[in-house]
């Protein structure tokens, strides 16, 4: 199948879409990256989005116009795709929207709330679309996410020792591969990071390009200690968390009546990031770790990832053969290639759930609902190549 993954992060900043070949022989999945793009969201879409989002308060109406927005927006993505990859012929989209709510209560997640209504997708590409992943492994017990645990389990499967996938996105997810596996957010990931940098800038700047702000400060102990006494640290897995905890908001408390200077808030809030993940990862020794996410453009970051977890081997997934920004665009189009052949797309042992479940919604395209026969033998392994 020629399918089109369309995803945006916990950094709302952009959607990022990948054109991929799949096909499943035996029980190898194929995946050929044709190509990729990625399109900021319009700026006063961007600004209508974050202030919906926690702490800030909205209502129904903004909620309804942002749905349609945002899956307009994808909708425009998906066209340019595959317009541009597969000169205007796929098969399917696969489009895991744009959370904006991830109900957590007490360690259980009651539910999970993506917007980017597919059938703006469906009506724009004439193609079949599936959407909405997450709520099913949450009605079966899980926590929703990480859902790319059962990609990451197929594909670094075959690698000597113990690995681990790292996402740094707005938030930090990672897959350990082994028996069993473990998969969940460790915390922020760039979330704080850019909350930090807004602050310090009246709004001006939304990011510590290359991490140069980090790099020019000095990371303040009793800051970071206060930082890493938050109790979701300390939580088990499987666990997951989202910006309704790691927001503005959560850190402007914790200044509160701090004077420190700019850059060495940054500082900090980076060091929070890289020590949070090495202690998440670091019961697991894995021999390596395959970074992939916004994350990986942040030398600062990465620098004190490495020091943290050191002598570990810490590489891009760029280096394996599959973009790093483009990894978790990738891994929904999989899933979406999953769901339309009638296959789980959740890992029990990762997310929690009871069962194994076929994951989303399907909306119809142009021709109306045809999908394949679901195949005799499940996938088990998972292979990628590039041509970007």
């Amino acid at each position: 199948m020629r399918v089109v993954g369309l995803m945006s992060g916990t950094s709302h900043d952009a959607i990022d879409a990948v054109a991929a070949e799949i096909t499943l022989r035996d029980t190898v999945i194929r995946v050929r990256i044709a190509g990729r793009l990625s399109r900021p969201y319009p700026p006063e879409l961007r600004r209508d989005l974050l202030a919906t989002l926690p702490p800030g308060a909205t209502d129904m109406a903004a909620v309804c116009a942002l749905d349609t927005a945002i899956g307009q927006a994808f909708a425009a993505a998906a066209d340019a795709a595959i317009r541009e990859f597969f000169d205007g012929e796929a098969d399917l989209v696969a489009s895991h929207g744009q959370t904006v709510y991830h109900w957590v209560d007490d360690g259980t997640v009651r539910g999970t709330l993506q917007l980017g209504q597919p059938s703006w997708i469906a009506e724009r590409t004439g193609l079949t679309v599936v959407s909405d992943f997450r709520p099913r492994d949450v009605a079966a017990g899980g926590q929703g996410a990480p859902l790319v645990a059962l990609f990451d389990t197929w594909w670094l499967g075959g690698r000597d020792g113990r690995c681990a996938a790292l996402n740094i996105g707005g938030i930090a997810n990672v897959t350990v591969v082994g028996e069993p596996a473990v998969a969940f957010d460790t915390g922020p990931g760039n979330a704080l990071i850019d909350a930090a940098v807004e602050l310090c800038t009246g709004g001006r700047e939304h990011l510590d390009r290359d991490g140069e702000r980090a790099a020019r400060g000095a990371v303040d102990p009793e800051l970071l200690r206060v930082l890493l006494a938050e109790p979701y640290f300390r939580a088990a897995p499987p666990k997951t968390t989202g910006k309704e905890l790691f927001h503005r908001g959560y850190l402007e408390r914790v200044l509160r009546g701090r004077t420190l200077r700019p850059a060495d808030i940054v500082a900090t809030v980076t060091a929070l990031t890289a020590q949070t993940i090495a202690d998440a990862l670091t019961p697991f020794a894995p021999a390596e770790i395959i970074v992939s996410g916004g994350g990986t453009r942040n030398p600062a970051l990465m620098s004190m990832l490495a020091q943290r977890l050191a002598p570990t081997t810490l590489l891009t997934s760029d280096e394996l053969g599959l973009p790093s920004e483009a990894k978790e665009a990738t891994a929904f189009a999989v899933l979406g290639f999953l769901t339309a052949h009638g296959l789980p797309g959740n890992h029990p042992a990762c997310t929690g759930a009871a069962r194994p479940v076929i994951l989303g919604s399907i909306t119809p395209g142009a021709a109306g609902l045809m999908l394949p026969p679901v195949p005799s033998v499940a996938p088990r392994r998972l292979e990628v190549l590039s041509d970007v």
